[in-house]
C-alpha cells in the first residue's frame, strides 16, 4: 500500500533542498550584516554559519515531512477518538472492577444506541468522518492534481439535515469548474445522492465548500392546523355557488356620453398624395382674408 506517492516524495524532496538553501543564505546574509556591526567581520561570518545553517535546516525538515504532516491531518480525527477511547478504557480498568467496567462500557455504547436522536447524531458525525477520506480517494483517483503532485487539504466537515458539509482548500491547478464536471462521479464515491460545489468566501477561488446530499427531508406529510379550525357541524348548502365564468353584455347597462353640439373643431384639411395641403379655394377664403399672404 502506497502512503506517500513517489510524485509527491521528489517533489517534496526538490522543495525541502531549494528551502533550505534560500532560507540558510538570507538569514546567514542578515545575521552577519547585524553580527558586523557589533564584532569582527571574521567573527560576523561565523556568526552567519551558526545562525543561517541550522535554520535553513529547520525549514528543510518542515518542507520534507510535509506530506506526512498533511497525512496526519487526514487522519486527526479519528486518531484522537482512538486516542481518546483506549486512555479512558485503560484509566476505568486500572481504578474500577471488571464488573464496574464492563456496567460502565455497556451505558457508554448502549445508551446512544437505544436513544433515537443520540444514535442519528453520532451517524452523521460517522459519515462526516467518512466522507474526509471518500474526497480524498477522489482527488487522488480521477482529479487531475497540480505538477508538484499536491492534492486538495481538506479541512472539516460536518452534519446538515440532508447529508455532510465538507470546505476544501484547493491548491494551485485546480478551480471549481474542473470539479463541477466531476460532480456525478464525487457523488458515487461518496455513495450519496447528489453533489453540490459552492465558494465559501468572496475574496478567495480556492476556498471551497462540498454540499453532500443523501436524503430528502422536504417529502414528509405535516399536519395542518387549518383543519381543526373548520366547523364539521355547519350546513352544507344545496347548490352549489355560481361562479361567473364570462361577462355577459347584453345584461351591462351601458353609460350613455353625450357629446356636446356647440363649440365643434374645425375639421383638419385633407391632405394630398405627397402629404401636402391643398389649395384654399376662393369660395371657402373669408371676406377678410389678405391674398398677399399667400403669394
Amino acid at each position: 500500500m502506497t502512503v506517500i506517492e513517489a510524485k509527491v516524495h521528489r517533489s517534496s524532496a526538490r522543495n525541502a533542498r531549494m528551502a533550505f538553501i534560500l532560507t540558510a543564505v538570507i538569514v546567514g546574509v542578515l545575521s552577519a550584516v547585524v553580527a558586523a556591526a557589533y564584532w569582527h567581520p571574521i567573527v560576523a561570518l561565523f556568526v552567519r554559519a551558526l545562525i543561517g545553517v541550522p535554520t535553513g535546516g529547520l525549514v528543510w525538515l518542515l518542507v520534507r515531512i510535509w506530506p506526512v504532516i498533511r497525512l496526519l491531518w487526514w487522519w486527526t480525527p479519528e486518531t484522537l477518538l482512538s486516542a481518546g477511547l483506549l486512555t479512558g478504557w485503560v484509566q476505568l480498568a486500572n481504578h474500577t472492577s471488571t464488573v464496574v467496567t464492563l456496567i460502565v462500557v455497556a451505558l457508554v455504547v448502549g445508551v446512544p444506541a437505544a436513544i433515537g436522536p443520540v444514535r442519528r447524531q453520532v451517524k452523521a458525525w460517522g459519515w462526516c468522518l467518512v466522507v474526509r477520506h471518500r474526497l480524498r480517494v477522489c482527488f487522488a483517483q480521477f482529479i487531475i492534481a497540480n505538477q508538484s503532485g499536491s492534492l486538495p487539504l481538506i479541512l472539516w466537515a460536518r452534519p446538515t439535515p440532508v447529508g455532510e458539509r465538507v470546505w476544501v482548500y484547493l491548491r494551485p491547478g485546480l478551480s471549481a469548474k474542473d470539479l463541477e464536471s466531476r460532480l456525478d462521479k464525487i457523488a458515487v464515491t461518496c455513495h450519496a445522492s447528489t453533489v453540490l460545489i459552492e465558494r465559501a468566501g468572496e475574496s478567495n477561488a480556492a476556498y471551497l465548500r462540498f454540499d453532500i446530499k443523501r436524503r430528502e427531508v422536504l417529502n414528509a406529510q405535516v399536519n395542518s392546523p387549518l383543519v381543526d379550525a373548520i366547523d364539521r357541524n355547519a350546513p352544507v348548502s344545496a347548490s352549489p355557488l355560481t361562479v361567473p365564468t364570462a361577462l355577459d353584455l347584453p345584461d351591462v347597462d351601458a353609460p350613455t356620453i353625450t357629446l356636446p353640439t356647440q363649440g365643434k373643431p374645425a375639421k383638419k384639411p385633407a391632405t394630398t398624395a405627397n402629404g401636402s395641403k391643398p389649395a384654399a379655394s376662393s369660395a371657402s377664403s373669408l371676406p377678410d382674408d389678405d391674398t398677399s399672404d399667400w403669394i
